[in-house]
């Protein structure tokens, strides 16, 4: 199953990083990449929310639902969108690595026949913009 990945260190505590992450209403001061378009519905394990992901500023972004799986409260999301033949799975994990220091680990594991050909033409930029998302993560947090 192919997987991207990225990571960034930011100087903020993690409680902060966590609540810049966890309300997606909020994204929209700092976020290039994903979209929250349905702001009343928080990640709850077992809903559904609506995002929607801009991969090269500029481009129309691309809404899709997802299935939230998992909310571990200061540490990470996770989610599933999928559509018959294209899955994705996607983690945003914090880990405190030290007094006022946060670890971001951003990983999207791709599967299903069309996921897999798919990649092959989004992969890079899909890339660049979990970059960006961690690196305006990074700036956001570090500026509170």
């Amino acid at each position: 199953m192919p997987t991207l990945y990225t990571e960034i260190l930011i100087e903020a505590p993690r409680q902060a990083v966590w609540e810049a992450l966890i309300y997606k209403d909020r994204w929209r001061f700092w976020n290039t990449y994903l979209y929250d378009c349905s702001p009343r519905s928080g990640f709850v394990p077992g809903k559904e929310i609506l995002l929607a992901v801009r991969r090269v500023p500029g481009d129309e972004p691309i809404e899709f639902r997802a299935k939230v799986r998992t909310v571990m409260d200061g540490y990470g999301v996770q989610w599933k969108a999928a559509i018959p033949g294209f899955a994705s799975d996607v983690s945003m994990e914090l880990q405190e690595v030290g007094q006022g220091r946060t670890k971001y680990l951003h990983q999207e594991k791709i599967s299903g026949a069309i996921g897999r050909f798919a990649l092959s033409f989004i992969k890079d930029d899909q890339m660049r913009g979990m970059r960006r998302m961690a690196q305006e993560l990074k700036l956001y947090s570090e500026g509170l």
